[in-house]
């Protein structure tokens, strides 16, 4: 998404000034997306410019106000009813097993364990973050929370899935079945399997 929908979204709820606006995107969005207070003031000018949003008068406190205009909000409707492009390529993490998996002398095995570590202690430090959320008192941020729960178990899934893959297409890289990394392998799956559970 990018920071000029969310902040005319925001203003097509009600007039707001920069470091108001800062505030409730962070907000609603659990802090997960903090913006620079140059770059919301950056975006405003650019929507004043386009007609999107109309500069006001300043308030008792000096923050100059801005609001939607009919433009902007029919430029805010259309962008809710449309969906969200899919995101192909340029993901680093996948771009890098398909380096790892060509470039000679890569334990691709050996990498494949460090980033599930890595991934399932990600997925349990969000459920334990899930497990202090009230989605009837903060909804927005719930539902952010709960994608970057399942995006870390869909990451999970797939360094299985790498895994399986080089274990086929690679044997003679890949640890004998039996051997003690064969076995922390087993345990790694099973335990993001079980923390993928709790985060339900």
């Amino acid at each position: 998404m990018s920071v000029r929908m969310g902040v005319l979204a925001l203003l097509v709820g009600g007039p707001g000034y920069g470091y108001q606006l800062r505030g409730e995107f962070e907000h609603r969005t659990g802090g997960s997306w903090p913006l620079n207070i140059g770059q919301v003031y950056t975006t405003l000018d650019r929507l004043e410019r386009d007609g999107l949003v109309a500069r006001g008068d300043a308030d008792d406190d000096g923050h100059v106000v801005y609001t939607a205009t009919d433009a902007g909000r029919e430029e805010v409707s259309r962008w809710f009813s449309e969906p969200v492009p899919a995101k192909r390529g340029r993901d680093e993490l996948a771009i890098k097993f398909a380096l790892a998996v060509t470039v000679p002398g890569v334990d691709v095995a050996r990498l494949v364990q460090v980033q599930r570590g890595a991934a399932i202690r990600n997925l349990q430090d969000l459920t334990r973050l899930k497990r202090t959320t009230d989605p009837s008192s903060d909804l927005a941020w719930s539902l952010v929370l709960e994608s970057m729960v399942f995006q870390a178990e869909a990451e999970v899934r797939w360094l299985d899935h790498v895994e399986s893959s080089v274990a086929r297409y690679r044997p003679d890289e890949h640890p004998a079945a039996g051997s003690d990394a064969s076995a922390s392998t087993s345990a790694s799956t099973s335990a993001s399997a079980s923390v993928a559970r709790s985060a339900r």
